[in-house]
């Protein structure tokens, strides 16, 4: 997919960071676009901002742990729109525990968000797109997380290493179709994003007590903090996006850092050792 002007783009997650770096960068390819999230002022300050510099532009809260949310999400697509060539699975959470700290809520919510978010996309979404018949790409967001295991971070962990894998037998199921829609999953390192506050979102009963966690947990959550902070600008991200989408690249890595640490993780597992701890 080389020609963006004039596509359809469908983007989650696109208050803030990468989905709202992926929406304007699409906006200046010329693409119209339907833009989702739970949060309300978030989305239509995005969608706002793109009708402002002239683009065309639909938006939905959707949570997308919701398979109905997103399926409506869909309809509003098809309706305003007709079409549907780009799918952005973006919408993602985290929360810094152990897996013995992490509650069946926290499993509940980060998989809810994270993996099903990207399954209820696929299947809310693909079906038509292969009926329309035209070239598409879908892009499912994991994480360097979801190819390299972090400590203190199980569910976001497991999230995104399903999100790698569902993405995999993806491309496997649409390749064997001789489907003219592709698929690729982007994994970056760390980003310029509000991930580490994406609780902010979560019932207030649900949120996780920092100060409960043990010493070595806060660390650690402090760590992942400062990295985000100083992580790369979701601007980046997105041109990398557009740029793997129109040369049909499968796996999009953003930092130089994380091919280094894959290459370590495949030693460790054919030479059957105990996985090496390095920073992303």
């Amino acid at each position: 997919m080389k020609d963006f002007k004039d596509k359809v783009a469908v983007i989650t997650g696109a208050a803030d960071g990468i989905g709202k770096a992926v929406a304007l960068a699409a906006a200046g390819l010329g693409m119209r676009l339907v833009l989702a999230d739970i949060d309300v002022g978030g989305v239509t300050a995005t969608a706002e901002r793109i009708q402002g510099l002239g683009g065309r532009t639909a938006w939905a809260r959707v949570d997308v742990a919701d398979p109905a949310a997103v399926a409506g999400l869909a309809d509003l697509a098809y309706a305003e729109f007709g079409a549907v060539h780009l799918l952005v699975n973006n919408a993602g959470v985290a929360l810094a525990k152990t897996a013995w700290e992490t509650t069946p809520k926290d499993w509940e919510w980060v998989m809810g968000v994270n993996l099903y978010g990207v399954t209820n996309g696929i299947r809310s979404f693909i079906p038509r797109m292969l009926a329309g018949g035209e070239e598409g790409h879908v892009v499912n967001v994991a994480s360097m997380a979801g190819l390299v295991s972090e400590p203190g971070l199980a569910a976001y962990n497991a999230s995104k290493f399903a999100v790698v894998t569902v993405t995999e037998g993806l491309h496997h199921d649409l390749s064997l179709r001789g489907a003219r829609i592709r698929a690729s999953v982007l994994c970056p390192g760390w980003v310029r994003t509000r991930i580490a506050e994406a609780e902010r979102n979560r019932d207030a009963d649900e949120r996780s007590d920092f100060r409960a966690l043990d010493a070595q947990a806060q660390r650690v959550g402090w760590a992942m903090r400062k990295a985000v902070d100083n992580g790369m600008d979701p601007a980046m991200v997105a041109e990398t996006l557009f740029d793997a989408v129109a040369k049909d690249r499968f796996y999009i890595l953003t930092h130089s850092n994380g091919r280094d640490a894959v290459r370590v993780r495949a030693a460790d597992i054919l030479d059957e050792r105990a996985p090496s701890l390095l920073p992303l």
